[in-house]
Parts: C-alpha cells; sequence; structure tokens
C-alpha cells in the first residue's frame, strides 16, 4: 500500500519502538519525539519518498511496556489521536519480566488482551490500517534458550492476530534471523533484545517492505 496523503502513522510498543524518544515532545515529524530508532529511519525514508504529502508520524512507545501496559494506556496514546495507520510491537518485555522479575504476561494472557486491544481499536476507528510487527529476540546477551521458545509462542500469536483482523504482518524475527548469515546476534543486537544501529536498520527496511 501506498499512504495516502495527510496520513497519520502512529507507532506502537516498548522501548524497542521508544528509542530513547522524547517524553517532552509529542509532535508529529519531530526527530526527538521519534526517537533514535527504526520508527525514526522509517519516518524519515517516507517523509523524503513521499515529500509534499502531508504524512504524520507520531511515536508513542514506551521503554518496559508489556501488553497489559499498552492496552491500559491505548485510548490515551492511540484511540485519541485518531490515526490512520497504527503500528504495533510488543511482547518481549510480557517475556523479559516473566523470566527475571516473575512479572511477565503469560501467552495465553498475552493473547487474550492483544485481541481485546485490537477490537477495541476496530470499533473506535473501523477503517484504521493495523500493522503487526513480529516480537523477537536472538539468543545472545541476556537472552537463554527458554525466552527463544516462549517468544516462538507469541509470534504464533501474533501471526494468528495479524490474519484475524486483516493486518499487515510484518516479520522481524524472520529478516533478523536471515541477518544472522553475515553477521552474529550481538551484531544486530546486542543484549539480544535492543536492536543495534545495523539492527533497527534492518527492521525499517522489513516494514517499509511489506506496509508501503
Amino acid at each position: 500500500m501506498k499512504l495516502t496523503p495527510n496520513s497519520t502513522i502512529l507507532f506502537q510498543g516498548d522501548s524497542i519502538t521508544d528509542a530513547s524518544r522524547s517524553r517532552d515532545n509529542t509532535a508529529a515529524n519531530s526527530p526527538s519525539a521519534l526517537g533514535s530508532g527504526y520508527a525514526n529511519l522509517i519516518s524519515s525514508q517516507l517523509l523524503a519518498s513521499q515529500a509534499g504529502d502531508g504524512l504524520r508520524f507520531l511515536n508513542r512507545g514506551i521503554s518496559g511496556n508489556r501488553i497489559v501496559d499498552l492496552y491500559s494506556r491505548w485510548k490515551v496514546d492511540a484511540l485519541n489521536l485518531q490515526p490512520d495507520l497504527i503500528s504495533i510491537l510488543i511482547g518481549v518485555n510480557d517475556t523479559w519480566h516473566g523470566f527475571m522479575y516473575d512479572n511477565g504476561v503469560e501467552v495465553d494472557r498475552f493473547a487474550t488482551i492483544y485481541r481485546l486491544l485490537l477490537e477495541w481499536t476496530r470499533q473506535r476507528l473501523p477503517k484504521v490500517q493495523l500493522v503487526l510487527c513480529e516480537p523477537f529476540v536472538l539468543h545472545c546477551g541476556v537472552v537463554t534458550e527458554g525466552w527463544m521458545s516462549d517468544m516462538a509462542e507469541r509470534q504464533v500469536v501474533v501471526r494468528q492476530l495479524a490474519s484475524d483482523f486483516g493486518a499487515i504482518f510484518v516479520p522481524f524475527q524472520g529478516v533478523l534471523n536471515e541477518a544472522l548469515q553475515s553477521a552474529p546476534p550481538e551484531y544486530w543486537a546486542q543484549d539480544g533484545v535492543h536492536p543495534t544501529p545495523a539492527g533497527h536498520q534492518l527492521l525499517a527496511e522489513s516494514w517499509i517492505k511489506h506496509v508501503t
């Protein structure tokens, strides 16, 4: 799809989307408001390639968010903004907090709440385009084998939700797995979770490929 003129595109998620964005600046298309990660890279490329179309890019990712946290702020940070496209990347903290802090969100509950969030979105914004990004981890840094299997279950959930809600699915884990043929995991995500500059570039390229 080509983003239509005057569209508002909202990026939502956790620290990977947040990417140290400024909380004090919520303006559209502002570098500090978009953060330093894939959301900024996507916005920069599309603002250049569709110059004059009046596209508005917003980032409301918040570091540490699980699906339950995203749901709790969804009305203010998504629905009330009236976006034309919402891109969601969520799931790694639901795993991370389970393994590290005994405060994760079990896979079945993750699926239930994610579905409720999408149903709510369809009710309030029936014409919105949904983009569901595949949550991912790489086997390095803090990530153990247990994380990998837990994340694989969440990936199945997100892929199914994308199908059920007519959303575009962006296979972030898949593109990172392919990249392991050219460089080790640490090159793409040093701690196994947060992408390096090279990792964010791969995510941005994959998003643009599948969405536009």
